[in-house]
């Protein structure tokens, strides 16, 4: 029997659970990012004292504004909340008695245009306000006119996807913002991986938009974290209807599920800020140093050939920047060899794209390098 005292295990050690090798990249399903060391150590004294929750939101708001040179902010937990929150407030407004309705709005603006060209899963987390979703345009298509027409009394918002910006013959986001903007509606862009180059943070609402959602995840922020960019007025009604309303507030409003703890608040804020202050070029450097010393070492393996390649946040293998190694191997599949990589010890989460596995060293510790060539190795047939 082990003996072990259970205090000195790892915590996934004690349910059973196994930690893995994600060179996969940042992905929710595998924990988002890791915090950098130095905000780590500086949460230990967040998690050791308290604080009034709404002054810290407001404050930390102020903040994510003055860094991204917008009007207004507000952290919320992650940017598919933001999009819940933020088309909320875009039905409800600051009336608490519409928020503490949602979703049952009937008689409400509640129509959330979207362009058919832009059909994507995340629009399900914007109809959770109680929205109805209205398409326009063709599959190819949208003009401006179809946008115009559609934008009627009974519409509250316009979800944008900023990574599907001008795809399939859908119109741009400055052009859609001109066209609401002419009768009022407001523009909501889900931007949640569009934080690098970090010039596009402010991008988006120099373009028109009225409320940007990002992710924390990808500016090395915390798997729950997120923000919203946007008008004041905007905002202020996403403060109205988030949890710190329910609780502190008049009204029992729609966003008491999406809550937040000081931490979170406060490891997104810090994330951001060491994001806009990075050196990216050094880090883009020292990816592709790493991918260049494991060809070295996988060069001469039989039945495996290997490229430096960017693995894009939308999962594209590109030239590019470098921060993956791609391999092909000829005596598995890459399906059945991300398998078989998954199913070891330790297991390591790759991705199978095409005829090649990819490797993503942003999220594979440096220690961690070794392991991935020894395994690649095995796998291929190569270890002697």
């Amino acid at each position: 029997m082990d003996t072990q005292p259970t205090t000195l295990l790892n915590p996934y050690e004690r349910l059973g659970t196994k930690p893995v090798i994600n060179a996969a990249g940042i992905y929710t399903d595998l924990g988002g990012a890791c915090l950098a060391p130095e905000i780590w150590s500086r949460l230990a004294a967040v998690n050791a004292s308290w604080v009034r929750i709404p002054e810290l939101l407001d404050a930390s708001g102020s903040r994510i504004a003055e860094l991204c040179e917008a009007p207004a902010a507000r952290i919320v937990p992650g940017a598919s909340a933001a999009i819940a929150l933020g088309v909320a407030a875009c039905i409800a407004g600051r009336n608490g008695d519409l928020g503490e309705r949602l979703p049952e709005v009937s008689g409400a603006a509640r129509g959330l245009v979207m362009q058919r060209g832009h059909r994507y899963k995340y629009a399900r987390c914007a109809l959770l306000a109680g929205a109805k979703l209205i398409e326009v345009g063709s599959e190819g298509h949208t003009s401006a006119k179809e946008l115009a027409d559609a934008l009627d009394g009974s519409v509250a918002a316009i979800l944008h996807p900023a990574h599907l910006d001008g795809a399939d013959g859908s119109l741009p986001l400055a052009d859609v913002a001109e066209v609401a903007g002419k009768v009022g509606i407001p523009v909501v862009v889900d931007a949640a991986y569009l934080s690098y180059p970090t010039e596009l943070i402010s991008s988006f609402m120099t373009a028109g938009a009225d409320l940007v959602c990002f992710s924390a995840k990808y500016f090395h922020g915390p798997n729950a974290g997120g923000f919203l960019l946007g008008r004041e007025d905007l905002v202020e009604a996403v403060r109205d209807n988030d949890f710190t309303g329910y609780e502190s507030g008049e009204h029992l409003t729609f966003g008491r599920p999406f809550k937040l703890d000081r931490i979170t608040i406060l490891a997104t804020q810090l994330a951001l800020e060491n994001w806009l202050t990075m050196d990216h070029e050094a880090r883009w450097e020292a990816y592709a140093a790493r991918v260049e010393e494991m060809q070295n070492q996988l060069a001469d393996v039989p039945g495996l050939t290997s490229a430096a390649r960017q693995f894009t946040l939308d999962e594209r293998v590109i030239e590019g920047d470098v921060n993956a190694l791609a391999v092909s191997l000829e005596r598995l599949d890459p399906d059945s060899a991300a398998g078989e990589l998954a199913a070891g010890e330790p297991p390591i989460i790759c991705v199978p794209v095409a005829d090649q596995l990819i490797f993503a060293v942003e999220t594979i510790d440096p220690s961690e390098d070794h392991l991935i060539v020894e395994r690649l190795k095995s796998v291929s047939g190569g270890a002697r």
